[in-house]
């Protein structure tokens, strides 16, 4: 049997394929196209997330001073992440949970209440996390211009 003009012959890997679509395939280059934002804050209040869920049982202990510590700061941090991206809600959150955890002036809670506050906080940072968006620059900064 002959093949007809433009279709394959039988028993090819092409049949049942169009011409037009086995011969014109696009080339694509590999490069993706980049979001206009970024998601700063995830990394810190993921960070910020495991340490909140293991420190829970050091709450009484004398160590739970260095958990503070790493809190408020990572929530400061976080906070400057939720002001560049304008998300008010994120930067109050933030903010109130660096005044909480803040180890110079201490808040005083019971142990029992600091035990659900450290899970709560710990979804609140995760949230904010993935929440929070900086879009990205659009002209090179002074910094990364030759």
């Amino acid at each position: 049997m002959a093949a007809r003009k433009g279709r394959p012959a039988a028993g090819s890997s092409l049949q049942g394929v169009p011409a037009s679509t086995a011969t014109s395939t696009p080339k694509v280059s590999g490069k993706k196209e980049t979001p206009p934002f970024t998601r700063p804050a995830l990394a810190p209040s993921l960070i910020a997330a495991m340490l909140l869920l293991a420190c829970v049982a050091v709450i009484d202990s004398s160590a739970f001073v260095f958990a503070r510590w790493g809190v408020a700061v990572l929530a400061l941090i976080v906070l400057v992440f939720a002001v560049r991206g304008r998300t008010w809600w994120a930067a109050a959150v933030m903010a109130a949970v660096a005044v909480c955890w803040n180890p110079i002036a201490v808040v005083p809670i019971p142990g029992e209440v600091w035990a659900a506050l450290q899970i709560v906080a710990a979804a609140l940072f995760v949230v904010v996390g993935i929440v929070v968006k900086v879009p990205r620059e659009t002209e090179p900064t002074r910094a990364s211009r030759p």
